[in-house]
């Protein structure tokens, strides 16, 4: 069903969790048409099943703080998208979007043999797992958002404007060469804190750790960096309204107070965000809306504002907050 790693194992840094985090994780990969999709798990693999989704640019190392605070019984899964941390790249040819990442799980899930699950997602893979819910609706129990909605809206009189663009960036990008850049160990640091401005220096070392390669001279970044490029395919507020109604899973969101969503949410009454969240009051699952203190990667920053919230969410039936 599974294989274990054996090589591209992350790099040998310090662990910024500690030694309480070190040995929880069991390393493995999936086997795909294009390569392997790489995973990590955690807790005994008769419990519960909870499948981790991390954001973009990130990798499965950015649930590394919260696994660990929550409760020991469910089996945690936490994967690198394709493109990210030590998973393939896709085909060349290949661009990266939604509709590829929702395949890319349901692959790992029949690997796993999961017909029921949790998935709890940060950023891009909550919006990964909120598509995934609805496309699937039986096979997803419970559903937690971080620092997420589960959708990303969009404008519909700019969605040929998009294609366009992710099309032609794709095509630009095809008849270019991009040999791999060396950093020192601290730039490649500073690199990452630059572009992940929400990220403390000790969560972006626990990124970096499965997000480079040591190769002579220093280190390269292993995500694709095709992964940066605009994506062609966007869904317009009206369709992610409609998609929400198939949700049957159970509906944490937390947002954090300084994270991304937190402006879009409340500072315009006509923000498609906003109308996103308020949708969920009228999907056919139980909602609930959690705000806490902290930034876009508080759940790697500061597990312990969000770990309370999760394990009784996952321990309780949701009950409406708003």
């Amino acid at each position: 069903m599974t294989t274990e790693v054996r090589e591209g194992m992350p790099l040998n840094l310090p662990h910024v969790c500690g030694s309480a985090v070190k040995g929880l994780f069991k390393e493995f990969k999936f086997a795909v048409p294009w390569g392997h999709i790489a995973a990590k798990s955690c807790g005994p693999p008769q419990g519960r099943p909870v499948l981790c989704l991390h954001g973009w640019l990130d990798n499965a190392n950015s649930f590394d703080g919260l696994i660990p605070l929550l409760p020991k019984d469910n089996y945690y899964v936490a994967i690198d998208f394709p493109g990210h941390g030590l998973s393939s790249h896709r085909p060349n040819g290949v661009a990266y979007n939604f509709l590829e990442y929702i395949s890319d799980v349901r692959r790992v899930v029949e690997r796993l043999e999961w017909n029921k699950f949790v998935i709890m997602g940060h950023s891009m893979g909550g919006n990964v797992g909120g598509l995934f819910s609805c496309i699937f609706p039986d096979m997803v129990e419970r559903l937690i958002l971080l620092d997420s909605c589960g959708f990303v809206p969009y404008r519909k009189d700019k969605l040929v404007l998009q294609m366009q663009k992710g099309i032609e960036a794709l095509l630009k990008w095809e008849k270019q060469e991009h040999p791999p850049k060396v950093y020192s160990p601290l730039t490649a640091l500073q690199r990452l804190l630059k572009a992940n401005t929400s990220l403390s220096e000790a969560s972006a070392q626990i990124l970096l750790q499965r997000g480079a390669t040591e190769v002579p001279g220093g280190l390269v970044f292993n995500r694709d960096f095709r992964i940066n490029l605009d994506t062609p395919y966007r869904t317009p507020l009206e369709q992610c309204l409609e998609y929400q109604k198939k949700i049957q899973a159970s509906v944490l969101i937390i947002l954090a107070k300084n994270g991304i969503l937190w402006s879009k949410y409340y500072a315009d009454e006509t923000s498609p965000f906003k109308a996103v969240v308020e949708g969920y009051k009228t999907a056919k699952s139980e909602f609930r809306l959690e705000i806490v203190e902290g930034d876009h990667h508080v759940h790697l920053n500061e597990p312990e504002h969000v770990a309370g919230i999760i394990t009784d969410f996952l321990s309780k039936d949701a009950t409406s907050k708003l």
